[in-house]
């Protein structure tokens, strides 16, 4: 493990390590997954990086949205026993992600990102300003509201 591991992705290893001491099988399971998906995000592209604290909690985020997604289906399909598993490994995952932010946490972000925009543009952001404004949300939200809630809050402030 280098000096750049991000303290998220040690925390991760730190706790795979206790849940294998403890025999916890679906905790070890669950952790070993997101480090490898860590690992396989750190080799995609040019060159391995090391992945920074962001850059772990959006691959954490992506995995947590694919187990809800998977419950889902298998929910429609009346493969209980299965969706009970997607779901419980969606709650060790959300563990480690930030608190997700309230609606009204969320029309503040919203707020600020269309008080930042319109200071840069000198008016008021309309609907064509959309994509500025959703870039400055995000930057606010710093992962902790997903991106189809933020656009809809931003949609319904503009």
């Amino acid at each position: 493990m280098s000096d750049t591991t991000s303290s998220l992705e040690s925390r991760l290893r730190t706790d795979l390590t206790a849940a294998m001491k403890d025999k916890d099988k679906l905790r070890t399971e669950t952790l070993r997954m997101l480090l490898a998906a860590i690992r396989n995000e750190a080799v995609s592209g040019k060159e391995a990086r090391e992945l920074s604290n962001d850059e772990v909690l959006q691959v954490l985020a992506k995995e947590s949205k694919k187990r809800g997604e998977a419950a889902e289906v298998y929910t429609e399909n009346g493969r209980g026993e299965l969706a009970a598993k997607e779901h419980a490994e969606a709650r060790i995952i959300d563990e480690y992600l930030p608190t997700p932010l309230t609606d009204a946490e969320l029309v503040d972000v919203v707020d600020t990102a269309l008080a930042r925009v319109a200071e840069e543009l000198g008016t008021r952001p309309g609907p064509k300003n959309m994509g500025q404004v959703m870039k400055a949300a995000t930057e606010i939200a710093a992962g902790k509201a997903d991106g189809k809630r933020l656009s809809a809050a931003v949609r319904s402030r503009l």
